[in-house]
């Protein structure tokens, strides 16, 4: 490969390449507001600057191709001289605000001030103010003074979101950025404006004067949203999920996320009234309703499942796996199906909406693990299905993270399919016909993976603690205030939900039942089930990395 020297260190690159891309590559940063991977060069902020030897003048190192040979500068006298300029230029009229802006602790011009700034202005002038609190759309917030005009979120719209909805209004220091007339900043993906942004110019209505950043852990994780699965980042302050952010992978979602996955993959894991705080049981007694639910302990609940389950023949019962669970509980509930009952003919309920998939990353099929679903065997519904659950014989179903209403003549099915014992985690529109509720953990609370449309497996990782998963070392991501705080601290007191992985809640009605299942985390039943599947044999939650990895594929991923 051909190579270049910055700053007498030879680095290779790749025909096409421009510095800054080929600096990126090797590990050096050039520092940038305006260039970003995902989109076009616009070269307007200027703070790139580099020396380059037999070149006359500083060139930009956003636009400027790599060439075999070339000798580049980044921390030469005029290169900082530059730099110290081009920051002094852009903080003329930049508020100093930083103690009461979102982006405080995560932003490039705070962080180049410090860096690439000699820390003195010489502007005694009284800084342009413009208005500071310009709704944009639904979801995006513009301060004007804050903007730098770097035109990243201009570019986005135009060249991501396919949807141009803003652009450069006046000139000179009157410069800012308007939507277009009778626009709103409403396509998609609209929240993507926010991280890209440089500063803190755009800011997100629901994530606004929420917490400071260092005082929020980060989670890598996985979009449950639709098949996709797209790669993000959890933050959460005092147990509650503040933000969903996009994270890099370029097999998969390339920089971005849409709104939907943000806002409304967590609405539920915060909502208190949505979330089952203890597992619940029906009891039917002269005394009570017939649909009354009373609240029980764990080992009564799980007791009250074995015994349900004991009396009944491998006929008179269903398992309903889950799209939206991982690899892992639906692994469990299938041997537990095929081990204590014999059954192979486990079920599940797709669900496809062609009005939610769109030409860019959103997919009609709005579950995470389908395709992990198939892996493991497991078929949708057929008409044997329902007519199995229809026909009066069936006296439980066992149903994983799911709702059998969204099956095809549900009514029907509901009323003769007896008692149902529900791994979910809050109520749905089945739940209150159940026998047993176990109150299920959600994506946010534990280990697992999922396997996208095109066959990629991907982790998730705990970012909330319950009450059966404490926030601990090793387990989680930890903010300042977990490694910090202290009992009486009111940021210790976030809500726990007292409930458990899928997997757990089966092994322990196998347990109550005479059956011993090995696995002890769900690391070992990975490693369990992939010794089952061909297109899986020697992978581990270390192969499956941060990136993820196609099924079949013999390739370590990064780690």
């Amino acid at each position: 490969m051909p190579k270049i020297t910055v700053d007498n260190r030879g680095i290779e690159f790749k025909p096409g390449q421009t510095i800054i891309q080929a600096a990126k590559d090797a590990g050096i940063e050039i520092p940038h507001f305006c260039w970003h991977p995902g989109m076009s060069v616009s070269g307007n902020c200027r703070i790139c600057l580099v020396e380059i030897e037999k070149m006359p003048k500083l060139a930009i190192a956003c636009s400027t191709p790599a060439t075999e040979g070339m000798i580049v500068h980044t921390k030469s006298e005029k290169t900082i001289h530059a730099q110290n300029a081009v920051m002094e230029f852009l903080l003329i009229n930049h508020p100093l605000d930083c103690p009461i802006c979102d982006e405080a602790g995560e932003c490039k011009l705070q962080d180049y001030a410090y860096k690439y700034s000699v820390g003195i202005s010489r502007f005694d002038e009284t800084k342009n103010e413009k208005d500071k609190r310009v709704s944009l759309g639904p979801n995006v917030l513009f301060d004007q003074e804050r903007c730098i005009s770097c035109s990243r979120c201009i570019r986005f719209c135009e060249e991501i979101a396919k949807d141009p909805e803003l652009t450069f209004v006046q000139r000179g220091d009157h410069v800012t950025i308007e939507t277009f007339p009778g626009e709103e900043l409403d396509n998609p993906y609209s929240m993507n404006v926010i991280e890209i942004c440089p500063v803190g110019a755009l800011t997100s209505k629901h994530f606004r004067f929420r917490s400071r950043v260092w005082d929020m852990s980060f989670t890598d994780t996985v979009c449950p949203g639709c098949a996709r699965g797209c790669n993000s980042i959890m933050g959460v302050r005092n147990n509650e999920i503040l933000r969903i952010e996009p994270r890099e992978n370029l097999n998969v979602n390339d920089y971005w996320l849409c709104d939907w996955g943000r806002l409304n993959t967590i609405d539920h894991i915060n909502d208190e009234s949505y979330r089952y705080k203890s597992p619940m049981i029906k009891y039917e007694s002269d005394s009570m309703e017939k649909d009354d639910l009373i609240e029980v302990n764990w080992d009564e609940a799980l007791s009250k499942s074995a015994s349900i389950l004991k009396d009944l023949n491998p006929d008179e019962v269903m398992f309903a796996a889950s799209p939206y669970s991982t690899l892992e509980d639906n692994y469990a509930l299938k041997k537990f199906a095929q081990t204590v009952f014999g059954r192979t003919d486990l079920f599940y309920i797709p669900n496809i909406d062609e009005s939610f998939g769109d030409d860019l990353f959103k997919r009609s099929d709005k579950t995470p693990n389908a395709n992990g679903l198939k892996l493991l065997g497991i078929s949708a519904f057929t008409k044997e299905t329902l007519d199995r659950l229809s026909s009066g014989k069936i006296r439980a179903v066992l149903i994983l993270n799911d709702d059998l209403v969204r099956l095809p003549g549900s009514d029907s099915i509901l009323n003769n399919s007896g008692i149902s014992i529900q791994m979910i985690s809050g109520r749905n529109s089945h739940s209150s016909t159940a026998g047993v509720i176990l109150p299920l953990s959600t994506y946010a609370e534990i280990n697992g993976t999922f396997v996208n449309f095109a066959n990629r497996i991907q982790r998730i990782r705990p970012a909330v603690a319950t009450l059966d998963q404490e926030r601990l070392l090793g387990e989680f991501s930890m903010s300042r205030l977990d490694k910090f705080g202290a009992h009486n601290d009111r940021w210790t007191h976030g809500m726990k939900y007292n409930s458990r992985p899928g997997w757990k809640i089966i092994k322990l009605i196998a347990k109550a039942m005479g059956h011993e299942f090995a696995f002890e985390n769900s690391e070992e039943i990975f490693e369990e089930l992939c010794s089952t599947i061909p297109e899986l044999n020697g992978y581990d939650y270390e192969v499956v990395g941060k990136q993820g990895i196609v099924a079949g594929e013999k390739i370590r991923a990064e780690v």
